[in-house]
């Protein structure tokens, strides 16, 4: 992903947010269901949204 990051323009940038930020969402529900099966995903996924939002913020300069 962080090798992905650096070739990404700022609305490339901003669309993943979004995806990732609604994978989140669903990655939530399923575990309160109780049909996750990574939990690793979720800690990844937020990761993953701080490392775009740093990439914007310092592009954005």
């Amino acid at each position: 992903m962080k090798k992905k990051i650096k070739q990404f323009t700022k609305d490339q940038a901003i669309k993943e947010i979004d995806k990732l930020k609604k994978d989140l969402f669903n990655f939530r529900f399923q575990k309160i269901n109780g049909q996750l099966k990574n939990y690793a995903k979720v800690s990844e996924t937020k990761r993953s949204i701080a490392k775009l939002k740093t990439f914007l913020e310092k592009n954005s300069a």
